[in-house]
């Protein structure tokens, strides 16, 4: 799946309407994770799967900041990113290659956030405060509570 990466982050510059491949994965992986909790996280994210091949090559493997554990912390940051995505929608007057920008660029942010942090930290300290793992992984909290 790594190769899905690429293709949306230099695919989506040239064709901003790839961005929706990101709101298909995001919808599909979140019906998902109803059953699976985090499952896309650990074997089918794209970017997880790049931090993981190239990030031991770069990354000082410091101890990860207990700050990033925190749920207020990652809420936090599902709520920034959420936020800064549903602004640009609002901003693209309806224009469907805006919005596919909007979720191209924000592919990019995140892709960024997590090349940083992997080679500060750990490889794939972005998968701890994602936010599409913060919403499986409560998502399947969720359907365990109500599967019991």
């Amino acid at each position: 799946m790594v190769w899905i990466l690429p293709m949306i982050l230099i695919g989506g510059l040239v064709w901003p309407i790839m961005g929706y491949l990101v709101l298909g994965m995001i919808i599909f992986f979140s019906i998902l994770s109803y059953f699976r909790q985090r499952y896309w996280c650990w074997y089918l994210c794209p970017r997880g799967a790049f931090l993981q091949i190239a990030m031991p090559y770069v990354s000082l493997n410091k101890a990860t900041p207990k700050l990033f554990l925190k749920k207020w912390f990652r809420w936090t940051v599902f709520v920034l990113l959420i936020g800064y995505l549903v602004s640009l929608i609002i901003r693209s007057g309806g224009n469907i290659f805006v919005i596919g920008a909007a979720f191209v660029s924000m592919c990019i942010l995140t892709t960024t956030l997590g090349v940083i942090l992997g080679i500060t930290i750990k490889p794939r300290t972005w998968c701890i405060i994602c936010p599409m793992g913060t919403l499986q992984e409560t998502i399947g909290k969720i359907s365990r509570k109500i599967n019991k």
